[in-house]
């Protein structure tokens, strides 16, 4: 039986408000908002916020919008079911070079950085915490569970400068005696960080789905470094059926997948696919990416997100290194994506390529 749209994003909103996505005394997205981002009519989305209403999720407070008045206890997340949308396995489009129209506004980052010195003042120049920031870490757990489906304690997330210095901790991480599977080809950094840490470094050929098959089945690694979306420099995005095998693989090998999700903010499609990380609950996966595509190349900014069973081996190995962003740019970071910013210019663009990519089309 079809489910109609609204009963379906308030289904959706409702999962979001009990596993505590938007918590208590939260301001909902604008009706208007919401309906654009999610292709849906004025009329659905307002009929979802008054179901929500109607059965005390929410309070609609005149002139200013609906907020979050639900405070019940936790709820285990329901399993995700998979969703394979029509053309999903085939390569996307190919992203087109970074140029002004897609760069973080430069107005708005400038506006929260004079924010943070004005408010915060000295204490900006206080220590970071080694894990990083525990506010920013909090406010990527929201971004995560309402963007991508990753649902972590801020605890699981680790934060770095950049991509490169977090492939650095994998190796003393996960240990140097095991074998590290690389897509072929790739971004030539991973392998020489990986073999700078003393790890040995397998190649395996990409065919138009991922990695192909054959060879992955023949490979002994104990770890796999994947690039999902949109790999480079293939420009291959893995679908659901290859990404699933990533996942058999990991489990059958007792190994390890390290998901690379560098530049999946930027997808042409209206719905983000599934991340390797949350369809993983026997903790194999971990999840790595960065700022650098989707604020600015200078923001030396990535993170890492651990499944619970490697925080201790984390601690032990790694606990005694220090973060490495200065505390004025973790700050300003959380701001950003607290604030609503860091997602409005990423649906902005996304609908700036999807009618491009229409236009091309």
């Amino acid at each position: 039986m079809h489910t109609p749209a609204y009963l379906q994003l308030y289904n959706q909103l409702r999962e979001d408000i009990i596993q505590g996505v938007y918590p208590f005394g939260l301001r909902l997205p604008p009706k208007r908002t919401l309906a654009q981002d999610q292709g849906l009519s004025l009329v659905t989305v307002e009929h979802a916020y008054a179901l929500l209403a109607d059965e005390g999720y929410v309070e609609a407070r005149q002139r200013s919008g609906y907020y979050v008045c639900y405070q019940g206890e936790h709820f285990f997340a329901a399993p995700e079911q998979s969703l394979v949308e029509a053309g999903e396995g085939l390569p996307e489009p190919a992203m087109p070079a970074a140029s002004a129209a897609y760069c973080f506004p430069f107005s708005v980052l400038a506006r929260t950085m004079r924010r943070v010195l004005s408010l915060r003042g000295e204490s900006i120049l206080e220590r970071s915490p080694d894990r990083g920031l525990g506010e920013l870490r909090l406010a990527l757990s929201e971004y995560l569970a309402r963007s991508r489906g990753i649902r972590v304690k801020a605890e699981q997330i680790i934060i770095g400068s950049g991509a490169e210095f977090l492939y650095g901790l994998i190796v003393p991480l996960l240990g140097r005696e095991k074998l590290y599977a690389l897509e072929d080809p790739s971004y030539e950094k991973i392998r020489q960080v990986y073999e700078a840490g003393g790890a040995r470094c397998q190649l395996l050929p990409m065919g138009t789905e991922g990695i192909k098959s054959k060879a992955l089945a023949s490979s002994r690694a104990g770890v796999l470094h994947v690039t999902p979306f949109h790999s480079f420099p293939s420009g291959v995005t893995a679908g659901a059926s290859k990404r699933a095998e990533y996942l058999r693989w990991a489990r059958e090998r007792d190994a390890y997948l390290v998901e690379d999700d560098y530049d999946s903010e930027f997808t042409l499609s209206s719905k983000a696919q599934d991340t390797l990380f949350a369809r993983s609950p026997e903790g194999r996966v971990i999840y790595l990416n960065s700022f650098t595509r989707t604020i600015a190349p200078s923001l030396r900014i990535g993170y890492m997100v651990l499944p619970p069973n490697l925080l201790t081996l984390f601690d032990r190995n790694l606990g005694y290194y220090s973060c490495s962003v200065p505390l004025f740019e973790q700050i300003v970071l959380a701001e950003l994506l607290k604030s609503g910013d860091f997602e409005r210019h990423i649906n902005r663009v996304r609908r700036q390529l999807r009618k491009e990519g229409g236009k091309n089309g």
